[in-house]
């Protein structure tokens, strides 16, 4: 009887802030309507007024215009949010007591409301601190992080509440659990919209990572499925929504491939962000190299070549990930600071003007807190201006010695010698500039110098350039050049940062002087095993090396919340350790098949496809070890089904059929996975393989 009049409760509740929806939506429509038509007015009568005024048509956005205009932006995004807020207002409800005070009530949704006349919201939004509470996962004495400090609250009750389009579905009251039945019915529910739902199933350990200090850098370091990157990207709107002033537009993800990065900027906009800079760190390390449109050989390269068994791509790549790889570029960078120029006096017509030793000082004592090349410069304008200060001499003296000799001519004498004067002052003048330019060539020959990507292929002794240059490089551009990027970046995150080298992370950090980071990856998921341990377990000796320190807080997530029991369990039994625990979710058999000829293979591929979608899976992802068994495949399968192939990173997906090799699937998720096992494969890539799927999985070994 409680539960049907619980039920009762919250449908007139729901219907309340259903009403107070649709009234706010018309009352900014009515807003927006006006704005526009302000702006409209305004723009014409300006316009019209200086019609013959180009500066002024270009200036016309003045103040009172410019508030107008953000005043449009912002009634636009709250239509949008409470759009979206009259499909589902809210996901939970918290009732609290603070130390004194009555009990509390808060109905918490992905976006706040409250009306202009009142003081007490009508919903919360998820990011607002005292949401944490909702997240804690148990009843009684708890607390949540304020502006002010920490307030004590205690927790007297907690409702999930299943909201679709408009109409009430369903009540849980529990404490946040791993089996609570709405994180159970989310996660049963096919990939399109799995990400963008998160909001109403945040685990407490997820929670506790996204509302950490802004000031820190956070590393994550969770197997497959555990929401890592729901929670970089849940962090980044917490962060924006608490700290907009602080990190606005100036927060950058890199990402591990274009599909990947596509797959993410489907969920920005659904958190309220947008306009967020995406990057993998192959496209931000060209850009910042300026050589975007030069070819070089791409990490899926690298993969794919490793893979195949080429042992000198694979050695190279082991080698320039590694702490000895850096050790070399160090030393480079110390050698060349050392012995790099061959000093030689400045010399003017044969004067002495600045000796070796005084030079040696600008180098080795008053510049040699700048990097080297940079220093170079400010040294050698010091230089050019020591000899233009000469010239300036030299040229004061001729002039003075002319204005003498002018002086000491007769009254009749001035008229025919002061035109032979001038034209021999001139002379010496241009002989002087030839002093000049000679002194600066020979200045040119040693302080100039080479480019540093000739630099660091001398060093390396690489001919040609592949991804696992592009950091090397950019590091001795940070060593010897002191180089930076434009952009003012606030916070960064980092997605599939297990297979980013401690170079990578020297380059980030160095280039864009940032402070604050969500790094997250997998420890289990690197597609190339190597003999050192993820370079993002290891950060707290770089973050801390300078005067500038940062905290680095570690987090360990071994709940995988992705896949069924059945398709974690076989998983696993491709890693050395043991240690993910799988939410008990039950699901079908793993199905394992053996073809031996081409038709029996395809026959039996499509037939499993066929089956995952008469069972209503829609994202279905056939992962094959790498591109080279896909192509020997895909025109094979194309001939009789529709299935869409991705060989390359720059294809976009949406949906459906796919094919794709392993080091593209990472990071992604489909309902039903098919992997085909052609060549022996790695285990760390067979157990990547097998945790794309989240409902269904299948092995088809090819021989």
């Amino acid at each position: 009887m409680n539960q049907e009049m619980d039920f009762l409760t919250e449908q007139n509740k729901l219907q309340e802030v259903l009403n107070i929806l649709s009234k706010e939506i018309l009352m900014y429509l009515e807003r927006r309507k006006d704005v526009a038509k302000y702006i409209l007015e305004s723009r014409k009568k300006f316009i019209e007024e200086y019609k013959d005024d180009e500066d002024q048509i270009i200036d016309y956005f003045d103040h009172e215009n410019y508030i107008k205009e953000e005043a449009y932006k912002t009634i636009d995004k709250r239509l949008i949010e409470f759009t979206s807020l009259k499909e589902a207002p809210y996901f939970g409800k918290i009732s609290f007591m603070e130390e004194g005070n009555l009990p509390e009530e808060l109905y918490i949704g992905r976006y706040g409301l409250t009306l202009e006349d009142g003081s007490e919201p009508i919903i919360v939004d998820w990011r607002a601190p005292i949401s944490s509470l909702f997240y804690k996962g148990n009843l009684g004495e708890s607390s949540y992080i304020c502006p002010s400090g920490e307030m004590k609250a205690s927790i007297l009750s907690r409702r999930q509440i299943i909201v679709k389009k408009g109409e009430l579905k369903g009540l849980f009251d529990s404490a946040v659990d791993v089996k609570d039945e709405i994180l159970q019915m989310i996660l049963t529910e096919n990939s399109s919209d799995k990400l963008k739902d998160i909001v109403m199933t945040i685990q407490s350990e997820q929670d506790e990572i996204i509302r950490e200090d802004k000031n820190k850098v956070v590393v994550v370091n969770g197997v497959a499925g555990s929401g890592k990157t729901t929670i970089a990207l849940h962090r980044i709107s917490y962060l924006l929504y608490n700290f907009r002033k602080q990190f606005g537009d100036k927060v950058l993800i890199f990402g591990p491939n274009d599909i990947f990065m596509d797959y993410i900027a489907q969920v920005l906009p659904s958190l309220g962000e947008g306009g967020i800079k995406q990057f993998t760190f192959e496209n931000f390390a060209k850009r910042e190299l300026d050589i975007e449109n030069q070819k070089i050989k791409s990490f899926g390269s690298y993969i794919e070549d490793a893979m195949n068994g080429d042992k000198e791509a694979l050695k190279e790549y082991k080698y320039k990930s590694s702490r000895n790889f850096l050790d070399l570029l160090n030393k480079g960078a110390e050698d060349l600071n050392k012995n790099y120029f061959n000093i030689k006096s400045v010399n003017f017509n044969g004067e002495e003007i600045v000796g070796i030793k005084e030079i040696e000082d600008l180098f080795n004592l008053h510049y040699k807190y700048m990097p080297l090349f940079r220093r170079s410069e400010k040294i050698k304008r010091v230089l050019i201006s020591k000899i233009k200060d000469k010239r300036d001499e030299v040229v004061y003296k001729l002039n003075e010695e002319m204005k003498e000799k002018i002086a000491a001519l007769t009254k009749d004498e001035v008229d025919i010698e002061t035109v032979n004067l001038e034209y021999l002052r001139r002379m010496k003048v241009r002989e002087i500039v030839r002093h000049v330019i000679t002194s600066r060539e020979e200045l040119d020959k040693w302080i100039n110098h080479e480019c540093i990507i000739d630099l660091y292929k001398n060093l390396t002794n690489t001919q040609e350039l592949g991804y696992m240059d592009l950091s090397g490089i950019l590091y001795l551009m940070i060593k010897l050049d002191g180089k930076k990027i434009k952009e003012d970046v606030k916070h960064i995150v980092i997605d599939e940062a297990q297979d980013y080298s401690i170079i990578q992370f020297e380059v980030i950090k160095e280039l864009t002087g940032c402070k604050s980071y969500t790094i997250v990856g997998d420890s289990n998921q690197r597609l190339i095993e190597l003999e050192e341990e993820p370079a993002m377990l290891n950060l707290q000796e770089l973050f801390n090396k300078d005067k500038s320190k940062v905290e680095v807080k570690e987090y360990s997530l071994t709940k995988s919340y992705r896949s069924t029991q059945q398709i974690m369990e076989y998983a696993t039994k491709f890693l050395k350790e043991d240690k993910i625990i799988p939410l008990v979710r039950n699901g079908e058999p793993i199905i394992e098949e053996e073809t031996f000829s081409d038709e029996e293979f395809t026959d039996t591929l499509i037939s499993i496809i066929e089956d995952y979608e008469e069972e209503g899976l829609e994202n279905i992802a056939v992962i094959f070890n790498g591109k080279k068994e896909l192509r020997e495949i895909s025109s094979m399968l194309k001939q009789k089904i529709s299935i869409q192939s991705f060989e390359n990173e720059d294809v976009l997906y949406k949906g459906g059929r796919v094919l794709i090799p392993a080091y593209l699937a990472k990071g992604l998720e489909f309902d039903g996975v098919i992997v085909v096992e052609k060549d022996e494969i790695q285990s760390l890539v067979k157990y990547i393989m097998c945790t794309r799927a989240l409902h269904r999985l299948s092995v088809i070994r090819k021989q």
